[in-house]
């Protein structure tokens, strides 16, 4: 599983660790990712997404379907990749 969001396209950034005297090591800035499942109302099923803290708030503000759709043709994520979960 990539640290990738399938939403906004956020991904892990590098930095560097900078200590009190000044000597610098190289960190990684990981995103605030978790996996989360949605009801898809306009195919009537659930969909598992890997999503960030920011892609939730953007689900919330346009709604699934206009999100979605404007993560996949900003090139975001396939229609391959995200999960359809049965029961």
């Amino acid at each position: 599983m990539s640290k990738i969001c399938q939403i906004t396209g956020k991904k892990a950034m590098v930095g560097n660790n900078v200590s009190h005297s000044k000597r610098r090591t190289k960190r990684r800035f990981d995103v605030n990712l978790f996996r989360k499942k949605f009801y898809y109302v306009e195919q009537d099923c659930w969909i598992s997404l890997n999503i960030s803290a920011a892609g939730l708030r953007t689900i919330n503000k346009k709604g699934l379907d206009a999100a979605l759709n404007d993560a996949v043709t900003k090139g975001f994520c396939n229609w391959e990749d995200i999960r359809v979960i049965s029961f």
